[in-house]
C-alpha cells in the first residue's frame, strides 16, 4: 500500500470498497498517458448513500459529505482498474454534478467535499481545474455525482 492509499484508508475509505460498473461502460480509460474515471455516485456497502435534491431531502453537509465518497470511490477504482494511486502525476479536471432544486445556487459548496478529498489524499497532485453543476435529476436519484479526468506518471 503506498502513502496515498494509505491517507485514503486512514480517512475511512478501504481500497475493496470500489463499486463496479452499473450500466454498459468502462468505469476507467487510459489513452495516452492520461486517465478518465465515469461519474461516480455516493454509494458504499449498504448502498446509495445520499438519495434526493439538494437542500430540500439532502442538506449541504450531508451532499459535502456525499461528494467526499464518490471521490473515495474514483481513487478506489483507479486503484482497482488502473494502479496504484502513486500511479497520478496530477488530477486534471473535476466535474461534478449536484442533484438541485431549482432555487439552489450552490453546488460548487457540495462539490467542494470531493476537491478536498481529492488534496487530502494526493496533495499538490490533487490541484485540479473543476466544474460544478446543478442538474435536474442524477442516476438512482443519486443527490451527487463526480467524474474524474488526470494525468499518469
Amino acid at each position: 500500500m503506498d502513502e496515498r492509499e494509505k491517507r485514503l484508508v486512514d480517512r475511512g475509505y478501504p481500497l475493496d470498497g470500489a463499486p463496479k460498473a452499473a450500466g454498459l461502460y468502462t468505469p476507467a480509460v487510459v489513452v495516452d498517458g492520461t486517465f478518465y474515471l465515469s461519474g461516480a455516485v455516493p454509494v458504499d456497502d449498504s448502498g446509495l448513500t445520499a438519495r434526493g435534491k439538494v437542500p430540500s431531502e439532502v442538506s449541504v453537509e450531508a451532499a459535502t459529505a456525499a461528494a467526499a465518497l464518490c471521490a473515495a470511490n474514483l481513487l478506489r477504482v483507479f486503484a482497482r482498474d488502473v494502479g496504484p494511486l502513486s500511479r497520478i502525476d496530477r488530477l486534471v479536471k473535476v466535474t461534478g454534478f449536484v442533484n438541485s432544486d431549482p432555487a439552489f445556487t450552490e453546488p460548487h459548496l457540495v462539490v467542494n467535499g470531493a476537491s478536498q478529498l481529492f488534496l487530502d489524499v494526493l496533495g499538490e497532485a490533487g490541484n485540479h481545474a473543476r466544474s460544478a453543476v446543478g442538474t435536474a435529476t442524477l442516476p438512482l436519484g443519486a443527490a451527487v455525482e463526480i467524474e474524474l479526468i488526470g494525468r499518469l506518471r
